[in-house]
């Protein structure tokens, strides 16, 4: 099964960095999934007026309110194939935001050959599907950006509440540690959420079993 970014990519997954090629070319035969733990040195909200917004996505696993500092965090990618057999790579992300609190921010991506895109289902029932432009950068870093971002069952999301995701990735040869930093805006309204950190990363052989808390409740089969 060749991995959702090896082929959004193409040639150019050459260009990542080798440890980055590794992690995100995890699809199922030589790694069932890669595991990091690390420390986000902060995580960020936007004004007051995001908190209402940022609760709700707690319902999902999406977004949440919290904020701080030095925050143990941990990502889970395993590849799979979803109910409809399209190669499917998650993203778990788990930050314990309190002593006693953990926050997660789930998705799942799958590749559309068609329209050649990434799309990155958000939630636990993939209620929200949002397209991903996925470039490398001159160091062999990726970069993701979204794009279009529809509602279950076809409903386009209206330009004045969508919010604009960017995320980089990279690995750091001195401190040996892949860092990531994410940025969420609003055309209108600006910053409304973000991270960034670093971690390091474990490779689970192909075989292992994908746990069932990575994978969602309900699949988008659009």
């Amino acid at each position: 099964m060749t991995s959702v970014f090896a082929q959004a990519l193409g040639d150019d997954f050459d260009r990542l960095h080798p440890r980055l090629q590794r992690r995100f070319g995890v699809d199922g035969d030589r790694d069932q999934g890669c595991v990091g733990t690390g420390t986000m040195d902060r995580v960020w909200r936007g004004g007051a007026f995001t908190a209402p917004f940022l609760y709700f996505g707690t319902l999902r696993h999406i977004l949440f309110p919290e904020t701080g500092t030095n925050i143990p965090f941990t990502i889970e990618n395993y590849a799979y194939r979803d109910t409809y057999d399209r190669p499917t790579l998650t993203f778990v992300r788990t930050f314990q935001v309190r002593p006693h609190r953990r926050r997660r921010f789930d998705a799942t991506m799958v590749y559309h050959p068609g329209r050649e895109v990434v799309v990155d289902y958000l939630g636990t029932t993939q209620h929200l599907a949002v397209d991903l432009d996925v470039s490398v950068d001159d160091r062999g870093g990726l970069r993701i950006r979204s794009g279009a971002q529809i509602f279950r069952g076809g409903v386009r999301c209206p330009g004045l509440v969508m919010a604009e995701a960017e995320v980089r990735e990279s690995w750091d040869e001195r401190a040996e540690r892949f860092d990531i930093r994410v940025t969420v805006t609003n055309r209108r309204f600006g910053p409304l959420f973000g991270y960034h950190g670093s971690f390091r990363a474990a490779f689970l052989p192909g075989g292992t079993p994908v746990p069932a808390a990575v994978r969602p409740l309900r699949e988008n089969p659009a």
